[in-house]
């Protein structure tokens, strides 16, 4: 658990975010039990993104949880429809995230708010594969390069988090139906999440913000989520990542099944 010396930080906090967690942290306490680690890796001062594996809809909250004990707030991206929502709405504009407003003209918003927040000291946590995996087995799989950029534009640390147990609580598109899709709260399960040491980055700094770059700087991310996950799952990922793209691709070149002759 985190010591005296975040208690500077966690001044930071505003009525909004503090109410986010009242609000969140009483049910969290019922449903989980915390195995949390990695604190010393968090920035006690300093502009800094986290970026976390993706598995459960559950996620934010639990590794907001996490987040919020460290003493160093993170402002997160979440995609613009959710700050329509009401009450959440409020809450989060007034607790200062991110809206993400994917596939329009105010799409480079978040980019921008997310320098400034890092470049004002702040943290900005960004779930790197912008979406819930599709990997069968919820591995991570390839990400998005927005952390990457936002990393090396402002020379900021990107610290890596891998967060497991929250599935088994509320699995991937749980929708309260049958089977392994449903949403278990009862036995209590344990939600692991562990912060590792900055990813190295100094070998793309300095350089070009291409694709190829920012390709390679996601990638060594990915790769050391993926590796802390390994360490909290206690086994070993797939050689090659699961790549939401490339299986779209395949899908869309594969045959059209044939009806059957009569």
């Amino acid at each position: 658990m985190p010591g005296s010396s975040t208690r500077a930080a966690r001044r930071r906090y505003g009525f909004w975010y503090r109410l986010a967690a009242v609000i969140a942290k009483p049910p969290l306490f019922v449903l989980t039990k915390r195995d949390w680690s990695g604190y010393e890796n968090i920035p006690v001062e300093g502009g800094f993104l986290t970026a976390i594996n993706h598995n459960s809809y559950l996620d934010p909250l639990v590794y907001g949880h996490f987040q919020y004990d460290s003493g160093r707030p993170a402002r997160f991206l979440a995609k613009a429809g959710v700050f329509k929502l009401p009450v959440i709405k409020q809450i989060l504009t007034g607790a200062r995230m991110i809206p993400v407003y994917r596939g329009s003209t105010d799409a480079t918003q978040a980019f921008r708010a997310a320098i400034d927040a890092v470049d004002s000291g702040e943290c900005v946590a960004f779930y790197i594969e912008g979406t819930l995996t599709r990997d069968p087995d919820l591995w991570p799989m390839t990400g998005k390069t927005g952390a990457a950029r936002v990393a090396l534009t402002t020379g900021a640390p990107v610290i890596p988090v891998a967060q497991w147990g929250a599935h088994e609580i509320m699995p991937r598109y749980a929708k309260g139906g049958k089977g392994n899709r449903r949403f278990k709260p009862f036995p209590r399960k344990t939600v692991r999440v562990l912060a590792g040491p900055a990813v190295d980055l100094d070998r793309w700094r300095g350089q070009e913000l291409t694709g190829t770059v920012l390709r390679e700087a996601t990638d060594a991310i990915m790769d050391d989520i993926t590796a802390l996950l390994e360490q909290l799952r206690g086994e070993k990922a797939p050689a090659e990542r699961f790549d939401m793209a490339k299986s779209r691709t395949a899908k869309d070149a594969a045959p059209a099944e044939k009806e059957p002759a009569e």
